[in-house]
């Protein structure tokens, strides 16, 4: 008995310092060596501050800056609460609130054209997606630039230097970071 309880304890002891700490600190190093920028936050600066991350959505509700899309990660994007609604596509609850997220976005993009891109009026699983689809940020352009006095022109070729697409060429949609997007329009400005 005794000689079974040293061995569990010697290989909980083992176990601890192998796999929580020597583990991690060598993945962390490897990931600092291969891919520094995203083991340090995928972080986005200007002017020499840091303004947020490439991976994490934020808040944007000023009617000159592309807004993302709606969260429901705590209390709006929230990385440390991060999830969707899970309600079910039948949910009385997540259809009301749809609909009312579609008659903000209208009052709100007056003068926008065609149909409403369902990523600008339903949040995403992570709840802190950073991206929209092209369709949602082409969508907001009017009120972009009457907000900055910009043609709208202007603002399409913008939205046109930030579009992403598939990752590897295949897997998801093209794409736009709704926050380097927006720190371009500053700097377009300046």
């Amino acid at each position: 008995m005794k000689k079974h309880l040293v061995t569990a304890a010697l290989f909980t002891v083992f176990s601890v310092i192998a796999l929580g700490i020597v583990y991690p600190l060598v993945m962390t190093g490897i990931s600092m060596l291969v891919f520094p920028a995203q083991a340090n936050g995928s972080l986005v600066t200007a002017n020499g501050k840091v303004v947020g991350s490439r991976i994490i959505g934020q808040q944007w509700t000023k009617p000159q800056y592309f807004h993302g899309r709606l969260s429901a990660a705590g209390k709006g994007y929230d990385p440390t609460s991060t999830g969707g609604t899970n309600l079910a596509p039948t949910s009385k609850k997540l259809i009301d609130a749809t609909k009312a997220a579609v008659v903000a976005l209208k009052k709100e993009n007056p003068d926008a054209r065609g149909p409403v891109p369902m990523d600008l009026v339903t949040s995403s699983a992570s709840g802190i997606d950073p991206d929209i689809s092209v369709e949602a940020a082409y969508y907001q352009v009017p009120r972009i630039a009457k907000a900055r006095g910009l043609s709208s022109a202007a603002v399409y070729t913008l939205v046109d230097h930030h579009v992403q697409g598939r990752t590897l060429g295949f897997l998801g949609e093209p794409r736009v970071n709704v926050l380097e997007l927006n720190l371009s329009l500053d700097a377009a400005r300046s």
